[in-house]
């Protein structure tokens, strides 16, 4: 389990999601957000119309990438994956905590070779509810099942999970203060300034068309919250991703976040443990 996350303050704890469908989308957003952000998430659908490249080029202009790959393959595809992430210079990397003890053991071995990259274990997804998982078997509601699969994660040396904003203080009580706890489904409230604009500048959490109500009135996220609530519970990292990118002023919108993570540091549980930026 790596220990030297390398940001430096609380700011680092905010992570802008490019969930795009194209390159010239993506890197829009981050040029209108410039020195403001310096932490981007790359999904399954950028990194396959965009291929490595961005993620080499922001790591190159010195920011944190987290691609989150939810990678769910044998062991020994997982772990190449994983070497081509730390190859790329990404900071973390998703495995999914569905695949066991061995495919998140096989991440965390291959993660060695690169000091820098987090393993991070995807518990439930945050689209999914109790019937989704009952669906595909499994009895338990989606906190029980996020916390079971936490605490396989940790045993088998990952670095932290991704969870949604609701799960984040059972987690932080069950893990401890060290474990990375990283929660997308984060929203904000209308506030002047930063009501989010038009969708229609990909898709994902950062566009497409958003149906009326339930998740997809949360950008398709069942278990949704706001930053403040995430990190007060002990949550050391957030996604967020409409709320920004979509937003009429999308550096007021990134501040409102990034003011929750400079009130919550030091004060929440785990907030200022080694795996945090606070």
């Amino acid at each position: 389990m790596n220990t030297d996350f390398p940001c430096s303050d609380a700011d680092g704890r905010v992570i802008v999601a490019l969930d795009f469908a194209d390159r010239r989308s993506a890197e829009g957003l981050v040029e209108r957000l410039g020195a403001a952000c310096s932490s981007y998430k790359i999904g399954l659908e950028l990194l396959t119309t965009a291929g490595p490249g961005l993620a080499r080029d922001l790591v190159g202009r010195g920011n944190e990438v987290f691609l989150d790959l939810k990678l769910f393959e044998i062991p020994n595809s997982v772990a190449g994956a994983v070497r081509a992430a730390g190859a790329l210079g990404a900071s973390m990397v998703t495995v999914h905590g569905m695949g066991g003890t061995g495919i998140m053991a096989a991440a965390v071995d291959a993660a060695r070779e690169f000091p820098r990259l987090r393993v991070l274990a995807l518990t439930v997804v945050t689209s999914m509810t109790g019937s989704d998982l009952a669906d595909i078997g499994v009895a338990a509601d989606p906190e029980e099942q996020v916390l079971r699969l936490a605490r396989l994660a940790m045993r088998a040396g990952c670095d932290g999970v991704v969870a949604s904003p609701r799960e984040a203080g059972s987690l932080r009580a069950a893990l401890g203060p060290e474990p990375l706890i990283v929660t997308p489904g984060v929203t904000l409230g209308v506030t002047p300034g930063v009501t989010p604009g038009p969708v229609g500048a990909g898709t994902g959490a950062a566009g497409g068309a958003a149906a009326a109500g339930g998740a997809a009135a949360a950008g398709g996220h069942a278990r949704p919250g706001t930053p403040e609530a995430a990190f007060a519970a002990g949550a050391s990292h957030v996604v967020v991703g409409r709320s920004v990118a979509q937003a009429a002023d999308p550096v007021a919108a990134l501040g409102q976040v990034r003011a929750a993570a400079r009130e919550a540091a030091g004060k929440a549980p785990g907030a200022r443990g080694p795996h945090s930026a606070g």
